[in-house]
């Protein structure tokens, strides 16, 4: 019996809780490494004024999607193909579906670049950008998207390692990539030692520094002789159907995504209305609720692996198991995050900015919005779970209903002349709608392969 094949029958046969943490415990290391990222980059840009820390916030939702979209959208559609290809014993197909994803990558990461150097500056005016937050927000945008790439790339060959199993590789090289990022942004945004004061365009070029150095080492470990996943000269014959076997997961995980930061897109254009320094404090709140969507990942991405090769070997009521098992671990966590801050929102709030008025903006949202992060949780744990049984569509719609409920509550909230308190009310009610929805779908759902 292959090596491959030894490690799917453990996959089948091991308890289920044991197994999702085992799969778990690497991404929620990376969590650390990432949320460090993100937080280092508002610090630094931070200390900069209010003006870049409302320009970063502008441009956050659509880092998160690039994040989003190549990562845990079509990088789902990656490693749920590839993990149900070696649970059906086909070894040369997931090399195969390896090298197609490498292809959607070079595809996805270009689009992404011309999208964003042409109608970035756009979007940011309608996101309520002005003066010297609009100039920041594009001197981070151009260089962050020129470089998308290298992201795209960076996160699927993680994925095509995670579909294998193989958690710890892409954790190591995404945490190296961290370390690499946080003095390089430091020195670079706020000119230390030898390094010029760039500003905002420092923690861009710090950004992209290290998603390369990321891919470089992902595409190392997958070239080495010794790997399952290495490519051979037959497996780079392109085929519609391999494409489809990760489009099919990838493209409705895509638009999901879409559909997440389209939420806060449109949250942030809402709240832009009541001036920059609610703005700066909005984008500190969400950033702690987008925050949540990669330390989910490291459960979801257990999931993907564990239900995607259950479901390649038909165990079907096993897979749905793991599913609403991971599910409730997920809510735990987010739950107590959420009632952390709430409780003390100044513990979070205060790492970025000193200004009364954000100060409060951001408080204000962490009580509001913090108790229901549990249902944060439940929603996203159950995307990830959907896609490795390969029926992400329900999960999709379930969060149309949210961008739906924020759509027509934030015009309506706006016509009335609502307070800022109300427009986070509606984050938490759409919010608690979109995870029980996912969860109520799960739970009826019938996931035998036809």
């Amino acid at each position: 019996m292959s090596a491959t094949a030894t490690r799917t029958e453990g996959i089948l046969e091991a308890p289920i809780v044991p197994t999702i943490l085992r799969f778990a415990a690497p991404g929620l290391l990376l969590v650390v490494f990432q949320s460090s990222v993100s937080i280092s980059d508002t610090h630094f840009v931070g200390r900069l004024g209010t003006e870049p820390l409302a320009g970063l916030a502008l441009v956050f939702p659509l880092l998160m999607l690039l994040q989003m979209m190549s990562a845990g959208a079509m990088g789902g559609g990656v490693s749920s193909a590839i993990a149900r290809a070696l649970g059906g014993g086909h070894g040369h197909m997931a090399r195969a579906l390896a090298v197609h994803a490498t292809v959607i990558a070079l595809a996805m990461g270009t689009a992404f670049t011309l999208l964003l150097l042409t109608a970035g500056p756009s979007i940011y005016v309608l996101l309520g950008g002005r003066g010297a937050a609009l100039e920041a927000a594009l001197a981070y945008s151009n260089i962050i998207f020129a470089g998308s790439a290298l992201v795209w790339l960076g996160n699927t060959f993680a994925s095509v390692l995670r579909g294998a199993g193989n958690m710890l590789i892409p954790a190591v090289s995404l945490s190296g990539a961290a370390l690499l990022h946080i003095p390089l942004s430091a020195s670079l945004t706020l000119g230390l030692g030898p390094f010029p004061k760039l500003g905002i365009t420092g923690a861009a070029i710090a950004y992209i520094t290290a998603s390369g150095f990321a891919a470089l080492l992902n595409l190392a470990y997958l070239l080495l002789p010794h790997s399952s996943l290495r490519p051979r000269r037959a497996d780079f014959r392109l085929e519609r159907r391999l494409f489809m076997e990760i489009l099919r997961v990838g493209l409705l995980s895509m638009a999901s995504s879409f559909q997440t930061v389209l939420t806060a897109v449109l949250l942030t254009g809402f709240v832009g209305r009541f001036g920059t320094a609610a703005l700066a404090g909005y984008g500190v709140g969400v950033r702690l609720e987008l925050l949540q969507v990669p330390l989910v990942f490291a459960i979801g991405q257990a999931m993907v692996s564990l239900v995607g090769t259950h479901i390649g070997a038909g165990r079907n009521e096993r897979a749905k198991r793991i599913a609403l098992t991971g599910s409730v671990m997920s809510a735990g966590i987010c739950l107590m995050i959420g009632m952390t801050v709430a409780i003390a929102p100044g513990a979070w709030v205060g790492l970025f900015s000193g200004d009364p008025e954000v100060l409060g903006a951001s408080a204000t949202y962490l009580r509001i919005v913090g108790p229901f992060y549990a249902f944060l949780g439940v929603g996203v744990a159950l995307y990830f779970a959907s896609q490795g049984a390969g029926r992400v569509l329900m999960p999709m719609l379930a969060g149309s209903v949210r961008l739906v409920m924020v759509i027509a509550g934030g015009f309506a909230l706006v016509a009335a002349g609502a307070p800022l308190a109300a427009m986070f009310a509606l984050v938490a009610m759409a919010m608690a709608v979109y995870g029980t929805l996912s969860g109520w779908w799960v739970l009826r759902s019938d996931w035998s392969t036809k």
